[in-house]
């Protein structure tokens, strides 16, 4: 017995100083993959190489810490076998991704995604598709495999470590599967099999709709094997509305009537944006004769980003646009200093005239994606494409605009809609907090939600184009139509709009109940809408929000829960 003590008490202290020395290795590959992600967003792949080889010796000193025969020995012993089985697979999934995922990328020639001369190098793009194709195959293998492991017996440290890989892993299959995708479709996109023609729609997050803004401005993209320029320009107010409705689908047409069939301004009242690009594209034909190959929207938050890779671009009249100044001078001075006729004119040459500059001058490549990356993350921009087979290609992705009809997270959605006739949403200031709750008996849990919109206008002093039809009554006051939308599955129970209880006009879309509510708030003042709802059956104590983009920043928080499983 003393014999079999000191051996299993010598046993257990060298797995643990083993399990040590995995852990200072793990740690060390963490802040290499780190490093070695900025190296490949900046371009620098020489420093990446370099950093990638420490990696991979990391990644394989904690793979042989953790495989001794001590380490087999011990993986059979209730509790402490499956801490030691999650560590090993662990260090197995780093390793993989540091020899499997990560070389891949280092040789990857990001500079194929900037324009040179105008045209994109196509051959050069289905080259990266290829490369891409290896490491989503790669990163999808390894999140698949470490999703199996089993979490309910693991220590905390262990269940944290585990928990955070698989957030990492989420987040960079995300990336790859993406950037797959568009390897794959950007050479037909870009014309590689024959013409296209797009519609580039500016979103004005100064009249708010739930994709971002009104369609204030549209340019005609076209693109011939990679050579792309720009054709006719226009305002969205000149798509002239109809007279017939366009047909629209049921749910949305019990939520918001037939105004997104019949005005180009209302297309997009849903946050489904392949909806609301087809009703624009349908509508540009109908009017203009003209039919389009697809709808790219985006926002002039989004040309600030693109401009801090530009550097400085002079529209027409006289104007230079800068990171600095873009979404000021588009959202505020332009309603102060030029007329109707004129604010359209300007709003339909600025983005186009970004673009332009994007596609002809010479900018870094690791700019360029930080730019887009961030537009994307935040929503800002969105692609429809009008050929079925390329639009499956996209899926839920964020770029896409789809409002998913189910979630592998809870997803609570806040969709804002201007109801003043007025061009005050530059002026708008908002916040939102979701707090998951305890797992009910079925599985299901209840969300609370907080909203809060304050008005930054003034009281006085704006021109008739931004108080416009002054529907709230008075000038200066915003008046907003906040739709929730509910997890899919899930319910909106009740609302309260400053403690008060509050009527909402209910509906649903794509599997989701909805919830209108309408807020006014005065110049200076602030509102504070606040709404309970409970998921579908769900084991996950995440919850993510998804948002209306607008010209400033939101401030979110969402407070999480255990798994029900823990």
């Amino acid at each position: 017995m003393l014999v079999a003590t000191s051996l299993l008490l010598s046993l257990t202290g060298w797995v643990g100083f083993r399990g040590w020395q995995a852990r200072a290795h793990l740690v060390n590959a963490a802040g290499l993959a780190g490093e070695l992600s900025a190296h490949l967003v900046s371009g620098d792949n020489e420093r990446a190489e370099r950093v990638l080889s420490a990696l991979q010796g990391q990644s394989n000193a904690a793979l042989r810490a953790t495989g001794g025969f001590e380490w087999s020995l011990g993986r059979p012993v209730p509790y402490a076998g499956a801490n030691l089985s999650a560590v090993r697979q662990i260090a197995i999934a780093i390793d993989d991704l540091a020899r499997q995922a990560f070389p891949a990328l280092v040789r990857v020639d990001l500079g194929v995604l900037t324009p040179r001369e105008g045209r994109l190098d196509l051959a050069g793009l289905r080259t990266l598709g290829d490369e891409l194709v290896k490491v989503d195959a790669a990163v999808r293998r390894i999140r698949t495999e470490l999703a199996a492991v089993g979490d309910d017996r693991l220590i905390t440290q262990v269940r944290a470590a585990l928990e955070t890989l698989r957030g990492e892993l989420d987040r960079l299959a995300a990336m790859t599967s993406a950037a797959e995708r568009a390897g794959r479709l950007l050479p037909p996109l870009l014309g590689a099999d024959g013409p296209r023609r797009y519609l580039l729609v500016s979103q004005n997050s100064a009249e708010l709709r739930a994709t971002g803004g009104i369609f204030g401005a549209y340019a005609v993209i076209e693109a011939d094997r990679g050579r792309v320029s720009l054709g006719d320009q226009g305002s969205g107010a000149s798509v002239v509305a109809l007279d017939d409705p366009l047909t629209v689908p049921t749910e949305l047409r019990a939520l918001w009537g037939e105004l997104p069939g019949l005005y180009p301004a209302d297309v997009n009242l849903s946050p489904h944006f392949p909806t609301a690009a087809a009703l624009f594209r349908e509508m540009y034909r109908r009017d203009r004769g003209e039919t389009a190959d697809g709808v790219l929207a985006v926002d002039p938050v989004v040309l600030s980003y693109l401009l801090t890779v530009t550097g400085p671009v002079r529209v027409p009249g006289g104007v230079t646009l800068t990171a600095e100044n873009a979404v000021k001078t588009l959202l505020h001075d332009t309603y102060q200093r030029l007329e109707p006729a004129e604010q359209d004119s300007f709003f339909a040459t600025a983005a186009a005239t970004v673009f332009d500059v994007l596609f002809t001058r010479k900018v870094q490549s690791s700019g360029l994606l930080t730019a887009f990356d961030r537009s994307i993350q935040e929503r800002r921009i969105l692609f429809w494409s009008a050929r079925p087979e390329e639009q499956r290609m996209f899926g839920d992705s964020r770029m896409a605009g789809v409002l998913p009809e189910q979630d592998t997270v809870p997803t609570v959605g806040v969709f804002l809609n201007d109801g003043s006739g007025a061009k005050l949403g530059y002026y708008l200031r908002q916040s939102a907090d979701l707090t998951v709750g305890d797992c009910g008996t079925d599985r299901r849990r209840e969300l609370k939600l907080r909203v809060t919109l304050r008005s930054t206008a003034p009281a006085s002093g704006l021109s008739r184009s931004v108080t416009g039809l002054a529907m709230a009554g008075d000038p200066y006051t915003l008046r907003t139509l906040v739709s929730v939308y509910g997890p899919a599955g899930g319910v909106v129970r009740d609302a309260r709009l400053d403690g008060t209880r509050t009527p909402m006009a209910a509906g649903t879309e794509r599997h989701r109940q909805v919830a209108t509510v309408n807020v006014e708030v005065g110049p200076g003042d602030s509102r504070t809408l606040e709404v309970s709802l409970l998921t579908g059956p769900t084991d996950s104590g995440a919850a993510e929000l998804w948002l209306t983009p607008t010209a400033t920043p939101w401030t979110t928080h969402v407070v999480t829960a255990p798994n029900c499983s823990q």
